[in-house]
């Protein structure tokens, strides 16, 4: 499973044993940072598992909580080794985004909503480049060739004959009418979305304009599940410079509860295709 090799997931969950055993010995960040003589961003960092973990940190770590069982220490320091390893998309060079690649790649499930653009995984090659090409309009060709073909791989995900992701994905009406690449480029989207939404795990709703004010009027999100219960869920925000990661079981029940409301006042999945195939005609009448 991909979860004994994501280096992403091995850190969030070496992250929330260290969170647990300091929790345990009744100390804060700031009492085991002073310790260590670290910053306590460094103790943050290293439990929400957005940074690399040495096996010397998970050591010291370890001491600082008189740990005394040795098959704990050698279990932890082995996540550390594990956490430090590539992923597949570490051959792409720096991605922004590595992180959330590294959650999506692990998850077993993913809910999405998405008011102005059809979802990445869902995208034709077509529409990845123009989508690309147009939020990046400063970057270089090569790294929108290299984004494209990180999307391209990433949707390796639906279409694996071995356990694939579960997807639900709600999209605003905005995201079937802003043209992105042409119209033609618009008209093989729209039908490889419909296709993909017959696909056994793959759920597309659509959220018309006509259904007015509705619980994701606040912007895009989505909530990732993962297969292994030590594994929190996670609600992922996309930012212009930074991405915000939620995993409070507070947090992830309101956007949870807030995404089922999406689902049920959205059409549902026979009449979004319906309505995808309509918005379809309508660009083929215009480009006729």
């Amino acid at each position: 499973m991909a979860s004994h090799v994501n280096p992403t997931v091995r850190r969030r969950r070496l992250g929330m044993e260290l969170r647990r055993l300091r929790e345990e010995k009744g100390m804060t960040a700031e009492e085991v940072a002073e310790r260590l003589l670290v910053s306590q961003s460094k103790i943050s960092r290293l439990e929400n598992g957005r940074r690399s973990i040495s096996q010397r940190d998970v050591r010291d770590l370890c001491g600082v909580y008189e740990v005394s069982d040795p098959r704990v220490v050698d279990s932890l320091m082995q996540m550390a080794k594990e956490s430090r390893q590539q992923g597949w998309w570490h051959a792409f060079g720096d991605i922004p985004y590595s992180v959330y690649i590294g959650l999506e790649t692990d998850a077993a499930s993913l809910r999405i909503y998405e008011p102005q653009i059809v979802p990445g995984l869902l995208q034709t090659q077509d529409y990845a480049e123009a989508v690309i090409a147009g939020a990046l309009p400063e970057a270089s060709p090569e790294e929108w060739e290299k984004r494209v073909r990180v999307r391209m791989r990433r949707q390796q995900r639906i279409s694996s004959p071995e356990k694939p992701l579960r997807l639900w994905a709600v999209l605003d009406e905005a995201a079937l009418r802003r043209v992105v690449g042409g119209r033609q480029t618009m008209i093989a989207q729209l039908e490889h979305l419909v296709e993909l939404s017959q696909l056994p795990h793959v759920t597309v709703q659509v959220m018309p304009f006509e259904l007015g004010a509705h619980p994701g009027v606040n912007g895009q999100y989505a909530v990732l599940e993962f297969p292994d219960t030590a594994d929190s869920t996670v609600v992922y925000l996309e930012g212009v410079t930074s991405d915000l990661y939620l995993e409070k079981a507070g947090d992830v029940q309101s956007y949870t509860v807030m995404y089922e409301h999406l689902r049920a006042q959205a059409l549902n999945p026979d009449q979004s295709r319906d309505f995808i195939v309509k918005v379809a005609k309508d660009y083929a009448r215009e480009t006729g």
